[in-house]
């Protein structure tokens, strides 16, 4: 089905009786070409991408609970490309064009808003690092700007520019990050994967691979055995047990990262900013809420839902820039299950068993980085060899001391 406003308006005189499922729900084929496990928004792109790039379509997507459970429906929604290193900035960029064409694309309104990301700035150190990356940006064909305080009060004045802890004496500003819907992607996707003929199958758990002589032939699930030429893993959080059943061990953690949504509020937050002296972004969504989140809990978990002294943390970290958030009531919080590498990149790579793939280890970027995700993962499944822009995401990196730690504080910020 085509979306258009003709359409809606249609609908709406005729009482909206014509509108289809989104997407199908099928049962299982014995076999797929490929099989892709996680249902979430790097699995769906992946999907999406193999169908229409590559002409691979007799793919399965298995997804243990529902479309947009997961990390993609619970995450602070934030797109930039504002990244420094060469293993990184690249791949950054072509997920930000991405999303820049990602409507007219799938015939889906993610409600993607372009407002821009300010990054604050409060020592002088800080402003010759942002220096630094702005140029490493403008390098790879990313917009960037250095803003002095004269320019943040005339954009953002409610911010607090007499803090004398924590002076704001500049900002990074990339006008082209913003925000996405992010439920709104996972649908998109999964809408436009269908329609190229992609399974989508949901409360369909994996419990096992089938594994002879080192190549991956297919799955065990709760819904039955199904097999595969290639088997594809993105699950995020999950990915220590998933891959465990595989017999391998990943340079990965899990952990919960909180997000935070305020009552609605008269728009105040031009687009995203966030705290130079400790760990707080804040975004305005088209409801008016304040979605706003900051570090990791420091402690391993798979729950949804996080601690306490977090909470406080990212409250202060908010107050410490605009004290008047302190007047705005809490509506609602959650948690995603953050897979966290040990110097803060992700994995796209083949592994060492023939015929699976591995994504994952994304960290905070996860949600940022969907579409090139999706898209670079297509191209490593379909092609046995990885994009451009993901060379340097490959799982033996570590053994050859080219790790890329794009804020040299690895996966755990709060202890460094």
């Amino acid at each position: 089905m085509k979306y258009s406003a003709l359409k809606i308006l249609w609908e709406g005189l005729t009482g909206n009786k014509g509108w289809a499922p989104v997407w199908r729900e099928p049962d299982p084929k014995p076999e797929y070409d490929v099989i892709i496990i996680g249902g979430g928004g790097h699995g769906l792109a992946t999907a999406y991408y193999l169908a229409k790039e590559f002409g691979v379509a007799n793919v399965a997507v298995l997804e243990k609970g529902w479309i947009g459970g997961g990390n993609v429906g619970r995450n602070t929604t934030i797109i930039r490309s504002n990244y420094l290193l060469e293993g990184n900035q690249p791949f950054y960029e072509l997920s930000l064009k991405l999303w820049e064409g990602l409507e007219q694309d799938l015939n889906y309104n993610a409600m993607i808003s372009q407002r821009g990301i300010l990054n604050l700035i409060h020592s002088d150190a800080q402003r010759d690092a942002f220096a630094r990356r702005a140029n490493g940006m403008r390098l790879s064909g990313a917009d960037s700007e250095l803003l002095d305080t004269a320019g943040i009060r005339k954009m953002c004045p409610f911010l607090d520019f007499e803090n004398a802890r924590f002076p704001i004496q500049g900002a990074l500003w990339q006008p082209r990050g913003g925000t996405v819907r992010h439920d709104a992607v996972a649908w998109g996707y999964a809408r436009g994967a269908d329609a190229r003929g992609v399974d989508i199958i949901q409360n369909c758990e994996v419990t096992g691979f089938q594994i002879e002589n080192g190549t991956c032939t297919g799955v065990e699930t709760s819904r039955g055995a199904i097999r595969a030429r290639k088997v594809a893993v993105c699950v995020a959080g999950s990915s220590g047990r998933v891959m465990a059943q595989a017999g391998m061990r990943l340079p990965i953690e899990s952990h919960v990262l909180q997000a935070f949504v305020s009552e609605g509020l008269k728009p105040v937050i031009p687009g995203v900013i966030t705290f130079g002296a400790g760990h707080f972004y804040v975004s305005q969504s088209d409801k008016g809420g304040l979605v706003f989140g900051g570090d990791i809990d420091g402690y391993n978990t798979y729950a949804q839902r996080g601690g306490l002294p977090v909470v406080e943390d990212v409250c202060e970290g908010g107050m410490a820039i605009m004290p008047m958030i302190g007047r705005a009531r809490l509506l609602r919080m959650w948690g995603g299950v953050m897979d966290m590498s040990m110097d803060g990149s992700p994995f796209i790579d083949k592994t060492h068993i023939d015929g699976l793939y591995f994504n994952g280890g994304w960290c905070y970027g996860g949600f940022k980085a969907t579409p090139a995700s999706g898209y670079c993962y297509a191209h490593l499944i379909a092609r046995d060899q990885p994009h451009e822009v993901a060379t340097q995401f490959r799982l033996d990196r570590f053994a050859r001391g080219a790790m890329i730690d794009e804020k040299g504080q690895g996966a755990q910020p709060n202890l460094h």
